[in-house]
């Protein structure tokens, strides 16, 4: 009878999903988010040559998991895809930077979990507008628990900077700082491509492949980070297929280019060199960060990918 208790008490916590109070100790110990703003997957990941990516193709996708199947299943503009992708719920927010998440964020769930100092965890982004992600109208967690931000041209409802900038500013306080939680945001290619620049939108998402190549290459010679650090590579939506109303100059409708995007995920727990074509969509990414990172985050409805394990 005891043997059968156990059992069943196995079965049930397998058949959960393996519960976080249960979850293994993990090599993780520190979680970066790159979010390269508006590529259409039919110029990156959808290109059989993947001639603009040539770094994340070629150099990073066999130390890690691709995802062919990733999608914005919600509004498909800059705001609600970062929101989704920090809170694990879908909302529509506004695009402006005059609104912050109605629920809390995988850093403020941390910060609360583990009594850390705001210092280890960091916003930062070329769109000042998403400065917004720090906070949440929850009465519970408004104005607490709140990562450091540094947003744009000089914070919330500035201007946008160059990714070039926003890159400096992520390696010093990678040096710095050493923060566990940190999410990134480049402008590019959405910028070029609200312009009607084919030549600078291309340029775009050929400089956020290099991006990636060069924090990862930071991350792995880095002693604060090396092999106890997972990296998120993914976009916040993608852009009208040719054909859908004005093509790749914009996004925000439900066509598959816009909704389609993409997923790499690198990092000491998980598998190596393998495509996974499971569906799967940005609120999946916060769960994911709290089983990793060992916090609950109980109103994320996402999924934990646990596919991407070893």
């Amino acid at each position: 009878m005891k043997i059968f208790i156990v059992f069943l008490s196995i079965v049930l916590v397998l058949g959960s999903g393996f519960s976080r109070l249960n979850s293994p100790k993990f090599k993780t110990e520190n979680v970066i988010v790159l979010v390269i703003d508006g590529p259409r997957y039919s110029e990156t990941w959808g290109d059989s040559l993947r001639q603009y990516i040539p770094f994340m193709s070629k150099e990073l996708a066999p130390q890690g998991v691709f995802y062919d199947s990733f999608y914005n299943v919600g509004k498909t503009y800059t705001a609600a895809g970062h929101t989704s992708i920090c809170t694990g719920i879908d909302q529509s927010i506004d695009n402006t930077g005059k609104e912050i998440p109605q629920y809390p964020s995988f850093f403020q769930y941390y910060l609360k979990s583990k009594n850390n100092d705001a210092d280890k965890t960091w916003i930062i982004t070329s769109k000042d507008k998403l400065a917004v992600l720090a906070n949440c109208k929850d009465s519970l967690w408004q104005d607490e628990f709140m990562p450091k931000t540094d947003c744009g041209a000089g914070g919330l409802l500035t201007l946008y900077r160059d990714d070039s900038t926003t890159m400096a500013h992520v390696f010093k306080t990678l040096k710095n700082n050493h923060p566990n939680l940190l999410l990134i945001n480049l402008r590019e290619p959405d910028y070029s491509g609200h312009a009607a620049n084919w030549q600078g939108y291309l340029n775009g998402i050929v400089a956020g492949d290099r991006y990636a190549y060069e924090l990862w290459k930071y991350i792995q010679s880095d002693s604060a980070y090396a092999n106890k650090t997972t990296l998120f590579i993914t976009n916040d939506h993608g852009r009208h297929l040719e054909g859908v109303k004005n093509g790749f100059i914009n996004h925000g409708d439900d066509c598959d280019g816009c909704r389609h995007i993409s997923l790499l995920a690198l990092g000491p727990d998980f598998k190596n060199n393998i495509t996974v074509s499971k569906q799967r969509n940005q609120k999946d990414i916060p769960s994911t960060i709290a089983y990793l990172l060992g916090f609950e985050m109980p109103t994320s409805k996402g999924e934990v990918m646990m596919e991407l394990f070893k």
